[in-house]
């Protein structure tokens, strides 16, 4: 469960605008939606740092992907005038402006012997990872904001911070404390999570644990190796055994629920 208002309810609003928009994009590519198709506004020739080329192929229709995020997404947020509602707005279009960042433009050469005398160039989204990863960043360096004295938008809490901009990730209360099992703002605690032995990042057992330690565990699971492709199209893979430490964090010394008062 995640705390209305924290800055773990700002990445996901941002991560779910973000994930309506490739979505919706990517099913107007593949021609899977009949109100929307590739982008009508990529057609003629056009220039960049290697010369001129020909839009052709289906460049993604972000836009249209971002129209529709913005109508679906925001609908119930729209309906709200308080701090929560402006919070969510802010976070949806940073989630949105998100994907729109990662587009690239690929091409391919026609020519003799490969030669690039033609170019044909569209525009694709990258992998969602990207805007995963850089959501996560945002994230990680959210800024809390209190409203304005007028209600219609928001300052930074702590006036030595820089105020966020329309990619920053926002949020209005601090998060609770999600080591511990809590049943008044539903935390499941992290006992028995399985955490990174190497990892220094928010994954880690340092962190995930909360100091109180990790178990290990010697497991064996089947993987798929050995993978080859086989023209055309398979890939074939075999199936592994392999042995592998896992950690888990351990529980605290009272490991029921808490009732905060």
């Amino acid at each position: 469960v995640v705390v209305a208002g924290s800055r773990e309810s700002a990445f996901v609003h941002a991560i779910s605008s973000a994930g309506v928009v490739f979505a919706i994009t990517r099913a107007c590519s593949q021609g899977e939606l009949k109100s929307c198709s590739c982008d009508p506004k990529k057609k003629g020739s056009a220039k960049d740092n290697k010369g001129h080329f020909d839009w052709g192929g289906c460049s993604d229709n972000i836009d249209y992907g971002i129209k529709f995020a913005r109508a679906f997404v925001d609908a119930k947020e729209r309906k709200g005038k308080d701090a929560r509602a402006l919070m969510n707005l802010h976070n949806n279009r940073a989630g949105r402006k998100a994907v729109k960042q990662f587009l690239k433009q690929e091409c391919k050469c026609h020519g003799v012997s490969g030669s690039c005398t033609l170019r044909t160039c569209w525009l694709a989204m990258a992998d969602f990872r990207k805007t995963g990863d850089y959501l996560w960043k945002k994230y990680n360096g959210a800024i809390q904001v209190v409203m304005n004295q007028d209600g219609t938008g928001f300052t930074v809490a702590n006036k030595r911070f820089k105020k966020p901009t329309k990619n920053d990730l926002v949020y209005f209360e601090s998060s609770p404390d999600y080591c511990i099992r809590d049943r008044d703002v539903g935390s499941l605690g992290t006992a028995g999570r399985v955490c990174n032995q190497t990892s220094r990042g928010m994954d880690s057992c340092e962190v995930m644990c909360c100091g109180r330690g990790y178990d290990t565990s010697r497991v064996s699971r089947m993987t798929k190796c050995e993978c080859k492709f086989h023209w055309c199209c398979a890939v074939r893979c075999q199936d592994c055994l392999e042995v592998v430490d896992i950690h888990t964090c351990k529980a605290p010394k009272s490991a029921g629920w808490i009732s905060q008062t």
